[in-house]
């Protein structure tokens, strides 16, 4: 399998990597001069030169737009996997004659495939959700206020950065019906985007959902708490662990497995639990309407 990373950031350097552990032959696409034997400054050069099968979109989320236009306009008719979020801005999706799935890597956590297992047949009674990490924290070796996530233009903010989370409510749920939110730029971070949103939702699934999400946690948290009409259901992706009511389940997870099974899901056509782009365009939706409700202070219906 012949795959192309496009953007040679460190979640591009991840993709290549995961892809390479993969057995594939990767190259990458990147304006600037990068450690991988097998580089391009261009993409119509890479598509020319490697005809890959597999493409990630791993570039500025503000040039995923732009970037898909130009695979489709080079006549790329393989598989593509963009990275989250699709869109910085409210968008169709362009022209394209080609699968496209999006990277909402957590769907493959093992503690959320087993919550998902676990809801099946139950009354959902409520979910709530909490993350937070401290921005400056994120990235170690770069200033936070120069990387995309500062910089609104660019498709950052809290909103975006923490997508996972919108897709990850809409899968086990099975989509939103209503929201209001609260959310915006608070903190002291030297940024432009907004750093904390709080959003309540009504879902198919569950009456009342809430999802708190920032840039100011400065002990890592990213959990998740389901009550049904049986159990009490809480899993935590930092210390890797289910818990149903009192008895907990440890899961070994790599920083790199969720992304290899993405990967793997893909590329074997396995493609059940993967983002698909419509469920993407939802999130996209989701976020434009979280945003209104916030401007609007308001409840917004889908």
């Amino acid at each position: 399998m012949r795959a192309l990373v496009i953007g040679f950031g460190s979640i591009g350097m991840r993709h290549a990597r995961v892809l390479r552990e993969l057995g594939c032959k990767v190259c990458v696409v990147s304006s600037r001069e990068v450690d991988w034997d097998c580089s391009y400054h261009a993409l119509s050069e890479a598509l020319q030169k490697e005809n890959p099968q597999y493409v990630i979109v791993a570039n500025k989320t503000s040039e995923h737009y732009q970037t898909l236009l130009e695979l489709e306009n080079q006549g790329y008719r393989g598989k593509v996997l963009v990275e989250k979020p699709l869109f910085h801005l409210e968008a169709s999706m362009p022209p394209h004659s080609f699968d496209i799935f999006v990277g909402y890597n957590l769907r493959f956590h093992p503690a959320i495939q087993k919550l998902k297992m676990l809801m099946q047949g139950q009354k959902i009674l409520s979910l709530h959700v909490y993350t937070g990490q401290y921005l400056p924290q994120w990235r170690p070796h770069a200033d936070y206020r120069k990387t995309y996530s500062a910089k609104k233009s660019e498709g950052g903010g809290v909103l975006r950065d923490l997508s996972h989370e919108l897709d990850y409510v809409n899968w086990l749920l099975d989509g939103w019906e209503s929201l209001t939110a609260v959310g915006g730029k608070f903190s002291s971070l030297e940024i432009d985007s907004d750093d904390i949103y709080s959003i309540m939702l009504k879902t198919k699934k569950c009456p009342i959902a809430s999802i708190n999400i920032n840039y100011i946690e400065k002990s890592p948290k990213r959990f998740i708490i389901v009550n049904t009409d049986q159990d009490t259901i809480k899993v935590d992706m930092i210390g890797n662990t289910l818990t149903v009511n009192e008895r907990t389940e440890p899961f070994e997870v790599s920083r790199d497995y969720t992304y290899k099974m993405q990967h793997e899901a893909v590329l074997s056509d396995n493609v059940w639990d993967v983002c698909h782009s419509e469920e993407a365009m939802d999130v996209m939706n989701m976020i434009n309407a979280i945003e209104e409700a916030n401007e609007k202070r308001s409840w917004v219906s889908k």
